[in-house]
């Protein structure tokens, strides 16, 4: 009974140091997504990005909302950094699952901030737009 308790601790004890270490391993290793410049993007998307940069209007009302980034493909930043925004998709009634991820950058808006990312795969994987 000793022994199990033992060895119940100490897996424990492993268990919690890597959980613990998990985030700034997982920052540390956090491949940086590929490029894609604006002429290699669908239109829509260059259209989406002319918006941004224009501050709307939207033609979606989540356009503009907190992108938490809860599947940690972008860097880890505060909260609030990052902003979301519909890439229309044709034939696609609802949003699809073409988005672009706007970061604020070091002008603290997503409008001016030069830092842009492409998902055609609903956050997936990302592609920082090259202008």
């Amino acid at each position: 009974m000793l022994r199990r308790s033992l060895w119940s601790s100490v897996v424990w004890l492993v268990v919690a140091t890597l959980v613990a270490g998990a985030p700034a391993f997982a920052r540390e290793n956090l491949p940086a997504p590929g490029e894609v410049t604006l002429a290699e993007l669908p239109r829509e998307a260059a259209e989406t990005l002319a918006l941004i940069k224009r501050g709307g209007p939207f033609p979606f009302h989540k356009d503009g909302i907190v992108f938490q980034n809860r599947e940690r493909r972008l860097q880890p930043r505060a909260r609030g950094y990052y902003t979301e925004y519909t890439v229309r998709t044709p034939g696609h009634a609802d949003r699809g699952a073409r988005r672009i991820i706007a970061g604020r950058g070091d002008t603290g808006s997503p409008a001016t901030s030069g830092e842009y990312y492409y998902t055609d795969d609903h956050y997936e994987t990302f592609r920082r737009i090259r202008e």
